[in-house]
């Protein structure tokens, strides 16, 4: 059997932050949860006839919106609902997105006892001051208080989500945030520079000139610090964002980067399996009702459904493979595409051979990668496969 991802997308949260664009709804109540949560339960179903027989689960994801805001008793129906129509591996790596706020010691145990063996905690600051000005809701003593907890019941793979370059930041504050994260001591930390998204709080903020963007500049040696910094305290810079200590690195998100497959369930979802993507609507009433009716195919809550060609599969092994430290292995490319990499792409060779000189990019032992330095350039060198 072939190994798939699962990603359950859990779209409420308490209140959206000032830069998120995420798919998700403030002020909803236990009813909302219940009707989604059973739309959800059967969409499981339904895939696990397609799908059950073929794969067997190596991971599976949690995300949000705060999946950690709903009852958990509804988490662990939906895990009940997983194993029922999946086979699920016994080593899976099973993932849940939390918020410091909405976690409790009750939740923490219920996830445990479900079978989540991984929490990735959403912290962005451990300075009170920079989380009001983010729009957390949570303080950064409800987030020491349940890391503790998370700890107290037994979990042992945490990790810890940062965010620098949010307006007004320093590097003194961004370097001490660190610090303080290494001394937790978490398995695995995330850390994103802050994107201003049109329809957010903070670019309409920016676009009235009440807020402003920290230069490049500060951006990059902010990024290149927190690599210095965690690489020095004994964790692997194994992708563009994320550390982790060994063997902790997130197995659900390296197959996004090695491009294997994957299946989205619940509200605006993505999926990649058998060489198609396809991805559900965003709009919640009719996902529900779509669930709540279905009877027989096509399935009414996928809006959209493409079948990759040859040439669409090669940009996005190599636009998703290059986020990776160790980068694309180029064996691996032969095999997948029946051909050399630079037959595939005769004239970006010039360009590739350009960056090496300019130690922008390298190719060591059959692996094509950035280096730290072409890191910042990536989104430029990767336009060039696409």
């Amino acid at each position: 059997m072939k190994n798939l991802g699962l990603y359950i997308h859990i779209p409420f949260c308490i209140k959206k932050c000032f830069y998120c664009d995420f798919l998700s709804f403030e002020n909803t109540g236990f009813e909302v949860h219940r009707r989604y949560i059973d739309a959800v339960k059967k969409e499981i179903e339904y895939y696990g006839g397609i799908y059950g027989n073929k794969y067997l689960v190596n991971s599976i994801f949690i995300g949000g919106g705060t999946p950690s805001l709903i009852d958990a008793h509804l988490i662990e129906e939906l895990m009940e609902s997983l194993k029922k129509y999946f086979p699920i591996a016994e080593s899976a790596e099973i993932t849940i997105e939390t918020n410091p706020k909405t976690l409790t010691r009750q939740k923490l145990e219920i996830y445990r006892r479900a079978g989540v063996n991984r929490l990735s905690i959403g912290v962005q600051s451990l300075y009170d001051m920079e989380l009001k000005r983010l729009g957390r809701v949570h303080k950064a003593e409800d987030f020491i208080e349940n890391y503790k907890t998370a700890r107290e019941v037994g979990f042992q793979n945490i990790n810890m989500d940062l965010m620098f370059a949010i307006p007004q930041h320093t590097q003194e504050v961004w370097e001490a945030t660190l610090k303080q994260a290494i001394d937790l001591n978490p398995e695995h930390i995330s850390f994103y520079s802050l994107q201003l998204e049109e329809g957010t709080p903070y670019f309409e903020q920016f676009e009235r000139g009440e807020i402003l963007q920290i230069p490049d500049e500060v951006d990059r040696r902010m990024y290149h610090r927190a690599v210095e910094l965690l690489t020095k305290a004994g964790y692997e810079h194994y992708e563009i964002s994320n550390c982790a200590k060994k063997g902790f690195e997130c197995k659900h998100n390296l197959k996004y980067w090695n491009m294997e497959e994957y299946l989205g369930l619940g509200l605006g979802s993505h999926s990649f399996v058998e060489e198609i993507r396809f991805s559900n609507t965003k709009d919640l009433k009719l996902y529900n009702q779509a669930l709540a009716a279905f009877h027989s195919d096509p399935a009414p809550w996928v809006t959209e459904r493409y079948k990759n060609t040859p040439k669409d599969s090669q940009s996005e092994y190599v636009f998703t493979g290059m986020r990776k430290l160790r980068g694309i292995d180029l064996i691996d490319f032969k095999v997948r595409f029946g051909k050399e990499f630079f037959e595939a792409y005769p004239e970006q060779k010039e360009m590739v051979e350009k960056y090496m000189e300019q130690n922008y990019v390298r190719i060591e032992n059959n692996h094509m990668s950035f280096t730290l330095k072409g890191i910042d350039i990536s989104n430029r060198i990767l336009a060039e496969f696409v």
